[in-house]
């Protein structure tokens, strides 16, 4: 099986009950330091070993090597910075070497962390390497920018409580030695991931299938963490995976999880992001299709396909590169512009800027672009939203 990144798994969570009862008993005696949900997800990807071999979040030298060179100071492959702000009055009394409470918005505690480094960064900077723009109408941007430049970095000692679940079955939060665990037993060793936070639709559908034909299984793993506001709900997300799955894919050989991380909107970079937790969670190819975690036009078309073939020995997860597919009326199927021999005007592109403008408009995704079954989910949903 493929090694995890760094080459071991971090686990930060409780050994036993009774270890974690201890924790939170003296979780009560330290700092309480109130964190929001995106920043409550990255205690558990770091706590799970999603992040590995991140143990914590990023010190002021971690970060800008990050930022600048997109290694760690180790040398070792790293694109997003994790970092944890802080308000201004709160960063203020905090102190390097101080044992703190991390608190979810329910008032839970959620990590105690150790505060090795506090420290601020040029947003500006940030954001101009990591998003390509300043631009606050780009959701990154705008997440970076809302949360302010007064940072803590340091180790999270354990987790004390996993993030509130709503309306998404438990069953489908698994970490990333349990996947392993699932994949070794089925006995799969050529295992593609597919990154999504859009229902599937029928492109998505067709390069899941070609991509499976030339592998064991196919690991389905929508992202669920915090997204930007007009995506479509993670449980809308999560029925139309379970009824395309159920109707259309061969069951034996798809396993859908999901992917408790935020997105960040980082194009080529967070290519490389979704390609390392993937490789933690034991796939060992993925799928970077169209735009991969883009928005808007802030990257090119196939811009993050071209960014991961530099990183390829260093990713060790191989990248599986996939042209926009589109619906061709003449053919009466999926197909790319390397099977279709057909001229522009019969072809349907799809994505799920279409779907979402559709379901604003009361209009139900035809079948060229979503399985009935999808379709009648998203629009129970759109109509329900009126």
């Amino acid at each position: 099986m493929i090694r995890p990144h760094g080459g071991k798994l971090i686990n930060k969570l409780p050994k036993s009950e009774e270890e974690r009862q201890e924790l939170l008993k003296k979780a009560e005696t330290l700092k309480k330091i109130p964190v929001s949900d995106r920043y409550v997800s990255h205690c558990e990807m770091i706590a799970v070993g999603g992040y590995s071999p991140l143990n914590g979040f990023l010190t002021k030298e971690e970060a800008e090597s990050v930022i600048k060179n997109l290694h760690l100071t180790n040398g070792l492959l790293w694109s997003i910075p994790i970092l944890l702000p802080l308000k201004e009055d709160i960063w203020n009394e905090v102190k390097v070497g101080d044992e703190i409470t991390l608190y979810d918005k329910y008032d839970r505690p959620i990590a105690i962390m150790v505060v090795e480094d506090k420290f601020e960064l040029d947003l500006d900077f940030l954001c101009k390497n990591v998003f390509k723009t300043t631009d606050e109408k780009h959701p990154g941007v705008a997440f970076v920018k809302r949360d302010g430049n007064k940072f803590v970095g340091g180790e999270i000692v354990r987790l004390l409580n996993r993030p509130v679940r709503e309306n998404i079955d438990e069953k489908y939060y698994l970490d990333p030695a349990q996947t392993r665990e699932i994949f070794e037993k089925k006995g799969w060793k050529r295992i593609v991931a597919f990154q999504t936070r859009n229902p599937i639709h029928r492109a998505h559908e067709y390069i899941i299938k070609c991509a499976l034909e030339t592998m064991d299984g196919a690991f389905i793993h929508p992202l669920v963490g915090e997204t930007k506001a007009d995506d479509i709900p993670a449980d809308v997300r999560m029925k139309c995976y379970e009824v395309l799955i159920d109707n259309y894919f061969n069951k034996d050989r798809v396993h859908l999880s999901v992917l408790p991380a935020p997105m960040h909107y980082a194009g080529p970079r967070e290519a490389v992001h979704h390609m390392l937790m993937r490789k933690n969670y034991g796939a060992t190819h993925m799928i970077i299709g169209r735009d991969h975690a883009g928005v808007g036009d802030y990257y090119g078309t196939y811009e993050a396909q071209e960014f991961v073939e530099q990183f390829v020995d260093e990713l060790e997860i191989q990248p599986l590169k996939f042209e926009h597919a589109f619906y061709c009326t003449k053919c009466e199927g999926m197909a790319t512009t390397k099977t279709c021999p057909h001229p522009k005007e019969y072809h349907i592109h799809l994505s799920g800027t279409k779907v979402r403008q559709m379901l604003r408009e009361g209009r139900k995704p035809p079948k060229e672009f979503s399985r009935p079954e999808v379709a009648e989910i998203l629009i129970r949903w759109a109509t329900s939203q009126k």
